[in-house]
């Protein structure tokens, strides 16, 4: 018999966790991040989580020269947000794909392929003559991303030890180290030139493939391949279609702060990265840190709708405070967005009976959908009304992303604690053997 209060029934999951033997991760979330199994990783695992830090790095890479682009290549802010829109457009549409290959190839294979295609990319990226061939090129970067991001996540849960939440720590903690680092490396290259940081991230893929080369072995491809339908298939699932949704509406917010803010915050390229630099340490302590334990206190549900709540009311304070307020709420948001990704991971790879890669692909293909909209949207919206008004949108998404949760928090709750088992059992085997 169900519980009338979904949320009564997380309580009940989480007061039971520790004393689950068929979750493999349970001991880590009740740790609060299970130190032990987070360090204690193949090499294989290393390998794929330090190339997973360069990947998240080109994202804010060019957060703190976007300025110095626009002036070098004559270009307003309009056209220079096409290269995040370029880039999560491609990833998201790319999202389709990698099942489909990483199963037939297998996911070593498509790991590579994908940092070939991000070494490429990227040292052409460096090479542009306009905003056009920039544009192009930071498409081509994403479409090595996805392949590569989307298998990392894969093969971390796959061949980690301590099971799925530790896994999922440790690629986090990868998303937030590259997160932080990104903007930093982005400053210290760019001073000198905003050609440099493309060819660094370049330089960095290449060490990363070496290193997945000779360190990964090949993974147990599924005994079915997966179809290029398959993640729409997916999507079918209420849960998953929920959190997809739900994360739609947060990553609009999440990159309109990435992509708007430093045009907002007009600082040098030495500043803005200081300043996103910040905003990355605290991403990734609250994402590895913070996140779990406040699970484990009030519930992943509860901590997703009110670190929502939360990131709407910081980004509309961003846009109408001063410079110095502005600052102080960009840095913030990273501790927000680190809560949130975490458990809006947590939730997409185990809230439906999907295989994690094909969940995940699902969840991914509809949320960088709206990585793409809003570095696009933000300055056409400041153009049409105000500075302020950016800001106000992205305040309304995250605050209809909470609403997503709340409506359904029924059948995230009662989903995911289902299939709990299922999941635990196949991350005992491995992740491509599903």
């Amino acid at each position: 018999m169900r519980a009338a209060d979904p949320f009564a029934v997380e309580d009940e999951r989480r007061e039971g966790r520790e004393g689950t033997e068929g979750d493999p991760g349970a001991e880590a979330t009740a740790g609060g991040g299970g130190g032990g199994g987070i360090l204690r990783q193949p090499k294989a695992v290393w390998a794929t989580a330090g190339a997973s830090v360069v990947a998240f790095m080109g994202i804010g890479l060019v957060d703190p020269i976007l300025p110095s682009i626009a002036k070098g290549l004559d270009a307003t802010a309009s056209q220079v947000s096409l290269l995040f829109t370029s880039y999560f457009l491609i990833t998201a549409v790319a999202m389709l794909v990698t099942g489909f290959v990483s199963s037939r190839i297998g996911g070593r294979r498509t790991l590579l392929a994908g940092l070939v295609l991000v070494v490429v990319f990227a040292a052409l990226s460096g090479m542009s003559g306009s905003v056009g061939e920039l544009v192009g090129f930071r498409a081509g970067w994403g479409l090595g991303n996805a392949l590569f991001v989307s298998t990392a996540l894969a093969v971390i849960v796959g061949a980690a030890t301590g099971g799925s939440t530790a896994a999922i720590l440790l690629y986090e903690s990868a998303l937030g180290l590259g997160m932080a680092c990104g903007p930093l490396v982005g400053a210290v290259l760019g001073d000198a030139s905003w050609r440099y940081p493309f060819f660094g991230t370049a330089a960095l893929m290449a060490i990363g493939f070496l290193c997945i080369a000779a360190f990964l072995k090949e993974q147990p491809k599924p005994a079915a391949r997966t179809s290029l339908l398959d993640p729409l298939k997916a999507l079918g699932h209420g849960g998953l279609a929920s959190v997809a949704a739900s994360a739609f509406f947060y990553n609009y917010a999440f990159f309109t702060v990435l992509a708007f803010t430093p045009f907002v915050l007009n600082m040098s390229p030495y500043r803005s990265g200081a300043v996103f630099f910040a905003w990355g340490v605290l991403l990734a302590v609250f994402s590895v840190l913070v996140a779990p334990r406040l699970q484990k206190r009030y519930g992943s549900l509860r901590v997703l709708g009110g670190s929502l709540l939360l990131l709407a009311v910081d980004v509309v304070v961003l846009g109408y405070g001063d410079h110095t307020t502005a600052v102080v709420c960009t840095v913030l948001s990273g501790a927000l967005i680190g809560v949130n990704n975490t458990v809006f991971t947590e939730l997409a790879l185990g809230v439906s009976d999907a295989p994690r890669p094909v969940a995940s692909a699902g969840y991914n293909f509809v949320r960088w959908f709206a990585a793409a909209a809003a570095p696009f949207l933000a300055p056409k919206i400041e153009e049409w009304s105000n500075v302020h008004t950016p800001f106000v949108v992205a305040g309304i998404a995250a605050a209809c992303g909470a609403g997503v949760v709340w409506a359904r928090r029924a059948s995230l709750v009662h989903e995911a604690a289902e299939l709990k088992p299922v999941h635990a059992t196949r991350d005992g085997v491995a992740v491509f053997a599903d």
